[in-house]
């Protein structure tokens, strides 16, 4: 059963995600910047394959991030059109509960969280 949420909820949890967002992909910028130390540090190979293993991983975080801001932008682009063809109703009416897009956000937080994890303990190791 799909649960009913008004637009205000929506609209804030959007605005929610979208600072989350912008937070890792500023946070995921900085790791980048410390692994280019790193590199600049070492040249054993090991340390150097799993350097890029991270940067790769870094790669396709910032693309998830991305792919989430573009599902937001257009669930909040359809909510923005509802309201401009409907003003007066706007009130009354509830829409569709977000949950697939919580559940990505949701994933997307426990696979960061890992993938931070394994980086601290990395930079732990060979900083």
């Amino acid at each position: 059963m799909k649960q009913a949420i008004h637009y205000t909820d929506l609209h804030f949890e959007h605005e929610v995600w979208a600072k989350e967002l912008a937070f890792l992909k500023d946070e995921v910028a900085f790791f980048e910047r410390r692994l280019e130390e790193l590199v600049s540090k070492n040249s054993d190979k090991e340390v150097l394959a799993l350097l890029e293993q991270f940067q790769n991983r870094f790669i396709r975080q910032k693309e998830v991030i991305d792919e989430l801001k573009h599902d937001i932008n257009i669930h909040e682009d359809k909510l923005q059109q509802f309201i401009e063809e409907h003003p007066v109703a706007i009130e009354h009416v509830r829409f569709n509960d977000q949950a697939i897009l919580r559940d990505k956000m949701d994933t997307n937080r426990k696979l960061y969280h890992d993938l931070k994890t394994e980086y601290f303990k990395f930079m732990s190791k060979w900083m």
